[in-house]
């Protein structure tokens, strides 16, 4: 039962992160480092196949071990988010809402300063890190 509703936690939280690519103010991080571990306590294999998958592993490897998310990746995140917040401001008629918009954005801003970039000079290759 336990096993069950880790499963279904990391499957929402999944989806809420690939949202999250889509959706500036859904943060994607932390959706993925939660379903990640949701599945490590729920099923090795939906792990397995989170960490290798062709897009969504090789970014939760390198936060997971501590080197970090691309730069080009926060540039992206900032530029993206920044820019729906200013439009969604610009059309929101509640002063209270407008207010209240670039707060999240302040919050993911916050972290994504806090997180390391990643040295792409200090990446190892691709076939090591699927040994691993």
């Amino acid at each position: 039962m336990k096993k069950t509703l880790y499963n279904i936690a990391g499957t929402v939280a999944l989806l809420l992160g690939i949202l999250g690519i889509f959706l500036p103010v859904l943060p994607t991080t932390p959706f993925l480092l939660l379903a990640s571990a949701c599945y490590m306590r729920g099923s090795a294999r939906m792990h397995h196949w989170l960490m290798n998958q062709r897009h969504l592993g090789p970014y939760l490897r390198n936060i997971q071990s501590g080197r970090g998310i691309p730069l080009r990746a926060k540039i992206m995140a900032l530029a993206v988010m920044w820019t729906s917040i200013t439009l969604s401001m610009w059309f929101v008629p509640y002063f209270w809402a407008r207010v209240m918009m670039p707060v999240p954005g302040i919050a993911v801003t916050i972290y994504l300063f806090r997180i390391r970039t990643l040295d792409p000079s200090a990446e190892p290759p691709l076939d090591q890190i699927r040994r691993e």
